[in-house]
């Protein structure tokens, strides 16, 4: 059935999240390494915003649906690590909080395309794929310095790659419902959530643990993502 293709490229695409969740917490890593990998993650997100989700949302419903969702996602990412951040609550959570606000909307998106007879977009799988895995795996990370049990992150993200792999069958399931402009106010919302994360967390722990080569690792992801965006 071809739903059970959108549940099995679901799987797949949230699946580096667990695996570098697992990875974050198979050994002590240390904190430069750390950042390189944030820093290319953050590269491989920004390719992700602009080719596969603002770009995209534009063609296919318009510059001002897409700002809607930028604001939309914006806001939700600045008020719930908001709260999150009151109750002491930061580092890997906001990492973890990135990966679940932007990665159920591109889930979504990929299920949407698998029901439109689009098949899979190899570009944005493989998108989410690379730049899922240092989110996690620098989530980990900072979850564990703060004291969580490595029992507990692998099962926070677990939840989060089992959430997001859903959300690839909802947009299946709604497809036939869903109209440019709304899949394009999807598009935004994740684009927004990821802006906002690379700024508030992201960017700036890559620069603060790896230094000046964080710069060159963010445009080593970014070019990397951006080469595959291409494919189809």
């Amino acid at each position: 059935m071809i739903v059970g293709a959108a549940l099995g490229w679901g799987v797949l695409a949230a699946s580096s999240l667990v695996i570098g969740g697992f990875l974050g917490v198979a050994r002590a890593w240390p904190a430069r390494a750390v950042g390189l990998v944030l820093a290319f993650g953050a590269g491989a997100l920004i390719s992700a915003v602009s080719f596969d989700l603002a770009e995209e949302g534009a063609r296919i419903g318009g510059p001002g649906t897409l700002g809607v969702g930028l604001a939309a996602g914006a806001l939700a990412y600045f008020f719930v690590y908001r709260a999150l951040d009151r109750r002491g609550t930061g580092g890997g959570a906001a990492l973890a909080l990135g990966a679940l606000l932007d990665g159920i909307p591109e889930q979504m998106v990929l299920g949407i395309g698998i029901a439109a007879g689009e098949g899979v977009g190899v570009g944005l799988l493989v998108a989410i794929f690379v730049s899922n895995l240092p989110e996690a795996i620098g989530g980990s990370v900072d979850l564990r310095a703060a004291g969580h049990g490595p029992r507990t992150i692998r099962r926070l993200w677990l939840v989060v790659a089992a959430v997001c792999t859903l959300a690839a069958v909802a947009g299946f399931a709604i497809a036939d419902a869903t109209s440019g402009d709304l899949q394009a106010a999807i598009n935004g919302f994740a684009a927004g959530a990821l802006l906002v994360m690379l700024v508030d967390s992201m960017v700036p722990e890559a620069r603060s643990e790896a230094g000046r080569p964080a710069g060159l690792m963010t445009v080593l992801g970014f070019a990397l993502a951006a080469g595959l965006s291409g494919l189809s």
